[in-house]
């Protein structure tokens, strides 16, 4: 009992209970959730329930996340603004381009957050092909000075 001024406060300790089955064990649900990489068709890509446990499921959740990050270096690495083009619709027209390149690149990342190492190196390899198909100047029509063709 507390006493304040000339009213009392009863202070009230509050009950715990335990929650026990009749194993007398503590009941748990499974989940998914890693918190370190493991490897293995059977986890959550994304969305919940997806991919299911199915190896062909698995296997097109691969090639998502390879093609969202193959798309994100494509989105990263060409200019397809018009040199005449006016400066607000250039503007507008690349700031959508940003946005959208930027909730595949988040997309991915998510993928990645399933700690699954499948998915990683299907982001990692994804990412590769892309630069090297759109970023780097390997499959770029050498028409410039030499100079240019020495920048990376």
């Amino acid at each position: 009992m507390v006493l304040m001024g000339s009213k009392s406060l009863e202070v009230v300790e509050p009950i715990t209970t335990e929650a026990w089955n009749t194993t007398g064990l503590h009941l748990h649900r499974k989940s998914l959730a890693h918190a370190t990489f493991y490897w293995g068709h059977e986890t959550e890509i994304l969305f919940p329930g997806w991919p299911d446990s199915s190896s062909s499921m698995y296997a097109l959740a691969l090639m998502l996340v390879f093609v969202l990050a193959v798309l994100v270096e494509f989105l990263g690495s060409y200019k397809l603004i018009e040199p005449g083009a006016s400066r607000v619709a250039t503007g507008l027209f690349k700031t959508a381009l940003h946005s959208v390149r930027a909730g595949l690149a988040y997309m991915v990342i998510l993928a990645i957050m399933s700690f699954n190492g499948g998915v990683f190196i299907a982001a990692i390899l994804g990412h590769a092909v892309g630069f090297l198909l759109f970023g780097s100047r390997v499959f770029k029509k050498s028409g410039g000075s030499g100079s240019d063709s020495q920048k990376s």
